[in-house]
């Protein structure tokens, strides 16, 4: 570990359905203006840029920090599927903590069409070939009209099922838990509460996946400043949110040589990712008060209980049905609403993670507090693939 990074400034805006958001550049602005606000600092200040979008042009990232300024620093440009956000910060964190720059600007967005995930260039391989081999070689039901990660994401479920027998009604319980949480958030997409009836009649999608399990598209940004200890000071955070530990982890033999959906969809790569950030926090599951996880199905929400070892490999169900994941549990885990409520705009979506733990561990996140919260845990996962986990904390 190198310098100690802080977190100083954090923005977001509303997200929103396709078709309704503002231009993208408009979204950067609105956020990294809000991030530089509350970090009481000049965009003249920033050394380089690290903004993330899954959905543009090549220099999509430019043109949206020419809305801040034009001071001639370094941006790059970052696309890593779902997890594009996270990878930003990550950059950023990098950069910060090996001596490249005293203060980073971390960006994200995403203006998203329609419908589910699909391959957009058809005249070359397809990075998720290795993936889809394996759901072939599962040889799952098919189910016409199921999208890829429909499939994906569902057939993991199914794998659980079979393995710990998890019901139906567990996974939908997820959903209702986190569309609870975006009752109290206003940045969120939706914020009207379900009951289990309505999640388990929604269309069914794939296994126990209904659409109601399934992350909405969404257009939004979401900023943050990162920054060495002696920059926050100066700028008066006396006692700023920092990152304790971080680490991005990539696909493993395991992801494609067990014929495992669970594998497939990035388990090993989250267990490895956060073993890593456990280790160099030297803090473990058990000191973490909330987290912001990636519930892109509520499959995903299940199974990341256990990557993260919140509890044992098959007992993912048992903390749902136990209320251990919301307020009065042993955990608050997606107070936001997370990506099934709050929304997912690809680019966005880590940034608002980091919004919502800096937030938390400041104490005003309002009715979404967590009480007494001093460590927090983000999970944000891109398949394809890669997985990143941050833990903060505010001493």
């Amino acid at each position: 570990m190198g310098r100690k990074v802080c977190v100083i400034g954090i923005g977001m805006t509303d997200f929103v359905k396709p078709g309704t958001s503002e231009e993208y550049n408009v979204m950067a602005k609105k956020a990294g203006e809000q991030a530089l606000k509350d970090a009481g600092i000049a965009y003249s200040e920033v050394d380089q840029a690290c903004v993330g979008y899954v959905y543009g042009e090549s220099t999509s990232g430019e043109r949206a920090v020419y809305e801040l300024g034009l001071t001639g620093i370094p941006v790059y440009n970052v696309n890593n599927n779902c997890s594009t956000g996270s990878t930003a910060l990550f950059m950023a964190k990098q950069l910060v903590e090996g001596g490249n720059a005293e203060c980073v600007l971390a960006l994200g967005f995403e203006k998203m069409a329609k419908g589910a995930l699909g391959a957009t260039f058809m005249d070359r391989l397809n990075p998720m070939d290795m993936h889809m081999k394996v759901v072939m070689d599962a040889k799952l039901e098919f189910v016409p009209g199921a999208a890829p990660t429909a499939m994906l994401f569902g057939g993991a479920g199914v794998e659980h099922q079979k393995k710990y027998g998890t019901k139906d009604e567990t996974f939908a319980k997820i959903a209702v838990k986190n569309r609870a949480h975006a009752g109290n958030n206003n940045h969120a997409i939706f914020q009207n509460p379900l009951t289990v009836e309505e999640v388990m009649a929604s269309p069914h999608q794939f296994g126990p996946i209904t659409r109601l399990q399934c992350c909405p598209p969404t257009c939004g940004a979401g900023a943050a400043i990162l920054c060495t200890e002696e920059f926050a000071k100066k700028h008066g955070h006396e006692n700023p949110v920092y990152i304790a530990g971080m680490s991005m982890a990539t696909d493993l033999e395991s992801s494609f040589n067990e014929n495992s959906m669970i594998k497939v969809i990035g388990f090993d790569m989250t267990q490895k990712a956060a073993k890593e950030v456990y280790e160099q926090a030297g803090l473990g599951p058990q000191d973490v008060n909330v987290i912001e996880l990636h519930d892109c199905f509520t499959s995903n929400e299940l199974l990341t209980y256990e990557a993260l070892g919140l509890c044992d490999v098959g007992k993912g169900g048992e903390l749902v049905e136990d209320n251990q994941t919301t307020y009065g549990g042993k955990w608050v885990v997606n107070p936001s609403g997370g990506l099934l409520s709050k929304g997912h705009p690809l680019g966005a979506t880590g940034l608002a993670q980091c919004n919502e733990l800096v937030e938390q561990l400041r104490g005003i996140a309002g009715k979404r507090q967590v009480e007494g919260a001093k460590v927090a845990l983000q999970h944000n996962l891109g398949l394809g693939g890669a997985c990143v986990v941050t833990m903060y904390r505010q001493d």
